[in-house]
């Protein structure tokens, strides 16, 4: 039997030991709210992807990235089968959802995933053409019924229209918005595709009404600080160099990056290239 001092010296251990064990801090939460990532300084693709249980490889396609290496302070990371902004598939779309489409995707199999109608989808994306939609392309989500999101409005005019003017029936046209660094294809005044892009750093890309000149599928590009082979879907709608093209070895979209260009990514140029003929208007602006 233990006796009555021992077994208070027995207590009183125990009780010193639990106030000697430190309390350890929870686990900061990620950046994360609604399927969303905010990138953190110091974080990379990896890191991210194992804070949220998913590989890697899932969360760059999620998010179309091409080179896991390349992502930047600030970049919304769409988390796959997290809530109604993810990738994942099931049930109707929340307002504000997001679908990043994948290789082998329709217009038709996406709708059908989160209950929705193709017709909604495409009214809320202002896809004239159900057919034409790209892996990579973010979908506004929607569910039958709902209200679409409005489309941008086409930018003013260009005092001297010309046959592929914007407003001018079903004429083709370019606005480059360069406050918000996105691209906006028309055709009349309806929007047809709408992306981000990188416009001029520390060579501004110029303001003004022009007109593309001429398309070239693939070329290389030099100049001071740079040669890059292979430039994918370039037209150019400047007589000093300016072109729209493909820019294969950055994925900073929506942030100023190039030397005057406008740099898209490779599979949106190309269909940007293929959408529009020589002489149509492009439209450069604040």
């Amino acid at each position: 039997m233990v006796s009555k001092s021992r077994l208070k010296f027995i207590i009183m251990a125990v009780l010193l030991v639990a106030l000697l064990i430190p309390v350890l801090p929870a686990a900061a939460a990620p950046d994360y709210q609604g399927g969303v990532h905010v990138v953190q300084r110091g974080e990379n693709l990896s890191t991210i992807a194992q804070s949220y249980g998913i590989s890697q490889a899932a969360l760059a396609q999620a998010n179309g990235i091409s080179n896991p290496n390349l992502i930047y302070v600030g970049q919304r990371l769409v988390i796959p089968g997290a809530g109604s902004s993810g990738n994942a598939g099931g049930g109707a779309a929340a307002s504000g959802g997001i679908h990043i489409v994948r290789a082998g995707e329709n217009l038709s199999s996406i709708a059908a995933q989160y209950g929705t109608s193709t017709a909604a989808l495409a009214n809320a994306n202002a896809i004239s053409n159900p057919n034409h939609i790209y892996v990579g392309q973010r979908l506004i989500l929607t569910a039958s019924g709902a209200g679409s999101v409005p489309a941008p409005a086409p930018a003013p005019a260009p005092s001297n229209p010309v046959v592929s003017s914007p407003g001018n029936g079903g004429a083709r046209w370019i606005d480059i918005n360069l406050s918000t660094q996105s691209l906006t294809a028309y055709e009349g005044n309806t929007p047809v595709f709408n992306t981000l892009v990188s416009t001029g750093s520390t060579f501004p890309t110029p303001v003004g009404t022009y007109h593309i000149q001429y398309k070239v599928q693939s070329q290389r590009m030099t100049g001071p600080g740079y040669d890059l082979p292979n430039v994918p879907w370039v037209m150019y709608f400047t007589n000093r160099g300016h072109a729209i093209h493909g820019a294969y070895w950055h994925n900073n979209f929506g942030h100023p990056m190039s030397h005057g260009c406008v740099n898209m990514r490779p599979s949106e140029a190309q269909w940007l290239y293929n959408f529009t003929p020589n002489g149509a208007t492009v439209v450069v602006h604040l």
